[in-house]
């Protein structure tokens, strides 16, 4: 299964060759599940961004026939076209890769898969789409015109140059897919840096991207891949060869990026950030508890809790609370772990040791100061070979000014708090410094409406939690993230507006 990926070597991907790093530093990566070793890669250094982001912007700045700016927007989309459909061919040797690589359950990776091909599919058809306007400007003629002249303005569109498309471990591939389809789309051309720790199925990615591009006759430098870590994306945002980094991640190097953007002498790159979240799920007492628990439980509890948008803060009605508590408490009790590729697995790992006791810890500092784990929940030593699992844990009473109710905890972890009113429910669900997303559930669309008006989020979801769409914008208020991917609203941030005017 690890073997098809391998038809280049796992090394760097920079001017249209595969290669090692500088130094011929590699990484090993493991299965979280287990522990065991699945492969190891190129571990670029800082050194490696200069000539990667030369080789980029060597490639962008080319006008020759046959180079990657000659290329037409119809040519562009059927390159992604033709992505989407080997993404299709390789989904199950993708999924199976992304449950070694990144531990979620098989039907998980293959909805990120299939999810992965849909980026590619819509932005494929937006790359035709792209079009300026043509108009007169109420400014007057100047006064060296001749008579009867005119002015006539217009705006075009251009690729903002090159990205730098750094991503998370949490879903490797859709995240990838989520960056390198617009930026292509626009015809950017992209230096893809994934996560150290997951990096095998954006690998693989890049060879179908090189296949296609082959295939098209395009040039293969329109993208490049560095693996390593997190030195190599803070080299990447801090050269002034990259004209726009597009990162999703922590807020803690979301804000890195941001300083080292505006820092005296930076070349202040174009951002767009998606950042953490401490999303809020809003159940009314009159909810459709038979879907409302079990979608709240996903929404949460999904790929182990390691989703930016989790519904990991739930408020429930007070009359509705007790009960609502039993039953999520029971969904989480009945929830199997194991290895991903188990067929009986609801549940896979955490996706390292070091992350999964992060996790256990701050469910330990909230029963601490007060909180109380409802049934059980935790870290789990002995599950499917001895991997980093943490059974879904649901408390109440924390603290709300805790930790635990006001940080990412990036695991199966749930705090529910019951609610009297609306107006309660909202000042409670904006107390944070975050506004990714949030949902909430009930059977009156007034109360939906209310809730939709005024919680501070980018995306707010009625009775469904974590649904996406590569049409559906998706961004972050406050610390949760700068600009929106998804979407024509997320293609224009690979895009410059420029302004002709003419006096004709």
């Amino acid at each position: 299964m690890l073997d098809a990926w391998r038809e280049e070597p796992a090394g760097l991907f920079t001017a249209g060759e595969w290669g090692p790093a500088a130094t011929g530093g590699r990484r090993t990566t493991r299965d979280p599940a287990t522990g065991a070793v699945l492969a190891d890669v190129a571990d670029a250094g800082p050194e490696d961004v200069g000539p990667a982001v030369e080789e980029a912007r060597a490639v962008l700045e080319d006008r020759r026939p046959g180079s990657w700016w000659a290329a037409t927007p119809s040519a562009r989309g059927r390159l992604l076209w033709r992505v989407a459909d080997l993404l299709a061919e390789h989904a199950e040797e993708l999924a199976q890769l992304e449950v070694l690589d990144q531990g979620k359950t098989l039907a998980t990776a293959r909805g990120e898969v299939a999810g992965a091909a849909e980026q590619f599919r819509y932005f494929a058809g937006a790359a035709t789409k792209l079009t300026g306007t043509t108009f007169r400007p109420s400014s007057p003629v100047p006064t060296h015109a001749a008579p009867g002249a005119r002015l006539v303005a217009s705006t075009v569109l251009e690729p903002v140059g090159v990205v730098a498309a750094i991503t998370p471990w949490n879903s490797p591939l859709l995240m990838a897919a989520m960056k390198v389809a617009p930026a292509l789309a626009a015809g950017c051309v992209v230096v893809l840096k994934p996560a150290e720790d997951t990096p095998l199925t954006s690998v693989r990615l890049v060879q179908l991207l090189v296949r296609a591009l082959d295939e098209a006759g395009l040039p293969r430098g329109a993208v490049s891949l560095l693996t390593g870590g997190g030195a190599v994306g803070a080299a990447l945002a801090e050269h002034p060869g990259v004209d726009k980094v597009a990162f999703t991640g922590s807020t803690a190097t979301g804000r890195a990026i941001v300083r080292s953007a505006g820092r005296p002498g930076g070349h202040l790159p174009r951002l767009t950030l998606e950042l953490g979240g401490k999303s809020p799920a809003v159940v009314m007492a009159d909810a459709e508890m038979a879907s409302a628990v079990p979608g709240v439980a996903r929404g949460v509890f999904a790929n182990s809790g390691q989703v930016c948008v989790a519904g990991s803060r739930v408020y429930v009605e007070r009359r509705a609370h007790d009960a609502f508590v039993e039953a999520l408490a029971g969904v989480a009790a009945g929830t199997p772990l194991g290895h991903g590729l188990h067929p009986g697995a609801q549940l896979g790992p955490l996706a390292s040791p070091a992350h999964a006791a992060r996790v256990a810890q701050r469910v330990a500092d909230g029963v601490a100061a007060g909180a109380q784990v409802v049934g059980s929940g935790g870290p789990v030593a002995d599950a499917s070979g001895g991997g980093c699992f943490f059974a879904p844990t649901v408390l109440v009473g924390a603290d709300p000014t805790s930790p635990l109710v006001q940080e990412e905890v990036f695991g199966p972890v749930v705090v529910v708090a019951p609610f009297d009113d609306v107006e309660e429910v909202l000042a409670a669900a904006n107390d944070t410094d975050y506004g990714l997303a949030a949902s909430v559930w009930t059977t009156d669309l007034r109360t939906a409406q209310r809730v939709v008006d005024g919680v501070r989020a980018g995306t707010v979801w009625v009775n469904c939690h974590s649904v996406f769409s590569p049409e559906l914008v998706k961004g972050g208020r406050r610390t949760s993230g700068w600009g929106v991917e998804n979407g024509m609203e997320g293609l224009a941030g690979y895009l410059e507006a420029k302004t002709v005017c003419s006096l004709v």
